[in-house]
């Protein structure tokens, strides 16, 4: 589970880190009134959890409370669904550094990376000048000797106070790594001052998705999602993908969604939404379909191959959907496996006609959802 910059900055500012003065606002009103407490100029950041804000215009500076409300209507109002804008000091920065924690699953231990040009696409830099970035490896019982963290400060070319300072920093961001259960625990920026100070510019906090029970307080809201569909389909632990096309998709399992989805291309379709309906979620169908017709979609394809969970068992459950919802769509059908004979039947008797080959279904979808003859 990744996490907004306003929570991986509390987790920051919890072990002792330096982050810049910031409040978190909701509403336009709010966010200028931030923006007055704080002080101008300051910085409005949009919370949103993808890279490359600055550059998208997320991230704007402002230096009045006009400003300040034109750009907050205006990111509040933004495609990219923003819901929170966290309003920060300005810093006067004289240099930007790169630093993050995370997992070397070959080594299994910590890696450190560090890089003395912060603020720029980290996986870039790595592709084209990867002698730049500095990496230390920690043993996870042990822990971040304080010599490695001495040794990546002077790697950078810090010296005195400004090192240690970058040490201290260091040796905090292994606590929150820790005590987080992170996969990734990131600062970039990371700001030197021009009085030589250190502080995180930016956060970045990915939680382990297994060890999420130790931490119920970070339970994802609306705003971890692209759409209410999504985020209803989080709630009841149904695994979705929300597209722009117009076929809604109910498969058992990501592999053979990812072979659906590429059909549906080559026969010139579109996807609209990838639904599990495999694994646990094969009892859930009515649930699953009221989902899948939240997109509006012009046809339902539902294919699935059943081992474990078993073919007559979804067919009953896609029957008792049909029933239930009475769908304005078409619904196109492919259910293999356990107990297919059974199934067979009772989608004949529900008014579905079965098939039995994959590319057969995503034809008579794409044909459907084109309006021609399947």
């Amino acid at each position: 589970m990744k996490l907004h910059e306003y929570q991986a900055k509390a987790a920051f500012a919890a072990e002792g880190i330096p982050v810049p003065n910031g409040i978190l606002a909701v509403t336009v009103d709010e966010t200028v009134a931030a923006a007055d407490g704080i002080g101008y100029p300051c910085v409005l950041k949009s919370q949103i959890l993808r890279g490359g804000r600055g550059k998208a215009g997320l991230v704007v500076p402002v230096r009045g409370a006009d400003t300040a409300r034109r750009e907050a209507a205006r990111l509040f109002a933004s495609e990219q669904g923003v819901r929170k804008i966290l309003v920060e000091e300005a810093v006067a920065i004289d240099r930007e550094l790169y630093l993050a924690i995370t997992v070397d699953a070959v080594e299994a231990c910590a890696l450190v990376l560090a890089c003395a040009d912060g603020g720029v696409e980290i996986e870039e830099l790595a592709r084209t000048a990867p002698r730049k970035i500095i990496r230390e490896r920690v043993d996870l019982d042990s822990g971040l000797l304080p010599f490695q963290a001495r040794n990546v400060a002077w790697s950078l070319g810090l010296e005195g106070e400004t090192a240690k300072a970058f040490a201290e920093v260091l040796e905090k961001l292994m606590r929150v790594f820790r005590a987080n259960d992170a996969e990734l625990a990131e600062i970039n920026p990371l700001f030197v001052t021009k009085d030589g100070k250190v502080l995180a510019g930016d956060g970045k906090l990915s939680i382990d998705d297994n060890a999420m029970f130790r931490h119920p307080s970070l339970e994802p809201g609306r705003d971890y999602y692209d759409s209410d569909i999504a985020f209803e389909a989080a709630k009841e632990g149904i695994p979705y993908l929300q597209f722009g096309g117009d076929i809604s998709l109910m498969c058992a399992g990501a592999g053979l969604a990812t072979t659906v989805y590429d059909l549906v291309n080559y026969e010139g379709g579109s996807v609209a939404n990838y639904l599990e309906f495999g694994g646990p979620n094969y009892r859930k169908a009515v649930r699953a379909m009221e989902l899948c017709l939240g997109n509006d979609p012009k046809v339902v394809l539902i294919v699935t191959f059943g081992t474990i969970a078993r073919a007559d068992v979804m067919a009953e459950g896609v029957a008792e959907a049909v029933a239930s919802l009475k769908p304005r769509c078409p619904v196109v059908v492919c259910i293999r496996g356990t107990g297919e004979e059974k199934a067979v039947g009772i989608l004949r008797a529900a008014g579905l006609e079965p098939l039995f080959d994959t590319e057969e279904a995503v034809r008579k979808a794409v044909a459907l959802a084109k309006g021609g003859r399947p």
